[in-house]
């Protein structure tokens, strides 16, 4: 695969208070876990594509960022399972194979499924009024055809529903598994049928959530991720392999 510096990145919103080195200010998350968490949007979103090398020195620039925290934010996502950094061939975004992608959402899919049949029983009135805001936001962006604002409401649902479980273990795997899956969601909505078809499981899940039916909610989530994951898959595979559309 041919080696691409990649350095871009998004400038922050309007409206964000920044902090000395120009990235959103937060005196509760450490300044490298910042550096960190704009590193794997960049990653989500595709603009350090999969297997490309990560320049400490472009990123440091264009995050105005010094390189002490730029190297231990990649050591946090070599944790996460989201950068390799070797001695001698510095850092890369990690690939993932169409194989590897199958056995993530199988198991994303039990949890899910799994977390939406206890959350159908443990929302409350305000938990449920909470969910149905974000779906209405989020058709709202859908129909707009906004993947970027639909894709952070779409994925608050999946972490609201995660958390309605009230499963201590379930809310802790599921959040170790995403670090690597949040990538492959998003690529998912490039599939303007997948696209269109996830919409509709996400209507199915709240007619679940209104009816109070947990098997229901647990079908139709398990087999909602189950269908994520082979779009994610068969793209792997159509493209013969990791690429900047279709990896992680």
């Amino acid at each position: 695969m041919e080696e691409r510096e990649t350095g871009a990145a998004e400038m922050p919103q309007a409206g964000i208070v920044l902090g000395a080195r120009g990235l959103p200010l937060s005196r509760r998350i450490p300044f490298a876990r910042q550096v960190a968490d704009t590193l794997r949007d960049l990653i989500v979103r595709g603009e350090l594509a999969a297997g490309s090398r990560v320049v400490e020195r472009v990123l440091c620039e264009r995050l105005n960022v010094s390189r002490t925290p730029m190297r231990e934010a990649l050591k946090l996502l070599e944790a996460d399972g989201l950068i390799e950094i070797s001695q001698n061939r510095g850092a890369r975004v990690m690939s993932l194979t169409s194989a590897e992608a199958r056995h993530l959402f199988e198991v994303i899919a039990e949890l899910e499924g799994l977390a939406a049949g206890r959350a159908v029983l443990t929302a409350d009135a305000a938990a449920l009024a909470g969910l149905e805001d974000l779906h209405a936001q989020m058709l709202r962006h859908f129909e707009a055809r906004e993947k970027d604002p639909y894709f952070e409401l779409n994925s608050r649902i999946h972490d609201l529903v995660v958390k309605l479980s009230d499963n201590p273990v379930l809310i802790g795997s599921h959040a170790t598994l995403m670090l690597r899956a949040r990538r492959g969601r998003y690529v998912a909505i490039f599939d303007p049928a997948r696209w269109a078809e996830s919409v509709g499981e996400h209507e199915a899940l709240m007619e679940a959530f209104r009816g109070r039916d947990p098997e229901r909610a647990r079908t139709v989530w398990r087999q909602h991720l189950c269908r994520t994951g082979e779009t994610v898959a068969d793209g792997l595979d159509q493209a013969g392999g990791p690429t900047r559309s279709t990896a992680w």
